[in-house]
């Protein structure tokens, strides 16, 4: 009989990560085939039904497709969930791509500004509350540690949240993880070459005049400013 505590969340989740981080940084590649279950779970040291359960996790996420007789494989990029936070924490764990970094911020261009001039008609009191609190933590905390960067991300998801539309809202965990695993990747190597939170006030003072081209502007060129500060190549 298997031991229930090899399913647990913990060990199921631990190996679901193990083996998103060798998918997304190439080790196993999209059409490679894994071994039976019982072969599997033997050679990861866990039990049949915790490595079914990490399997449901990677299936859940767009990584690899269980199908009868043909078992378990990795599935084309095009099919993986890259905005999943838990897809995009294992792509950064490598060295992601410059593309799909570049990805992200024209994707954030082209939803953040567009949240910020809907924020600056419809954010509630409370919301900008939450935003100036965000900001105090950024100024105080700063953006080298955790919990400065959790601070970044709560005044990025307070904006979608304040743009009233719930499509935009669903967002909020994708853009919050992009957010912060940019922030961390700009610090690998360099300290952040300049301080962001000018940039940040802007935007949440336009929000708070209920300034929607204000709000815009400046939520559009904090976002390339953000982008500069990578230095990556720029793309046509």
């Amino acid at each position: 009989m298997e031991d229930a505590r090899s399913a647990s969340p913990r060990i199921h989740g631990a190996i679901a990560h193990d083996i998103g981080v060798e998918i997304v940084g190439g080790i196993r590649k999209p059409g490679d085939v894994f071994g039976g279950e019982i072969e599997a779970s033997e050679a990861l040291g866990i039990s049949r039904t915790a490595y079914r359960e990490a399997i449901r996790i990677l299936a859940a996420k767009g990584l690899v497709e269980s199908r009868p007789k043909a078992g378990t494989r990795v599935t084309a990029r095009h099919r993986w969930n890259l905005l999943d936070p838990d897809v995009l924490a294992w792509t950064f764990e490598g060295e992601p791509d410059p593309e799909f970094i570049l990805d992200l911020f024209e994707l954030r261009g082209v939803i953040e500004p567009a949240a910020a001039a809907f924020a600056a008609r419809r954010r509630s009191q409370e919301q900008l509350d939450a935003m100036q609190a965000a900001l105090d933590d950024m100024g105080r905390l700063g953006l080298a540690v955790s919990e400065g960067r959790a601070a970044d991300q709560r005044f990025h998801r307070v904006i979608l949240a304040a743009a009233g539309n719930e499509a935009l809202a669903a967002l909020a965990s994708s853009v919050g993880a992009a957010v912060s695993w940019t922030t961390k990747y700009k610090q690998r190597t360099r300290a952040l070459p300049r301080d962001p939170l000018p940039d940040h006030i802007l935007v949440y003072q336009a929000i708070a005049a209920s300034d929607p081209d204000g709000a815009h502007r400046a939520m559009a060129q904090l976002l390339h400013l953000a982008l500069a500060d990578m230095d990556l190549p720029p793309r046509a």
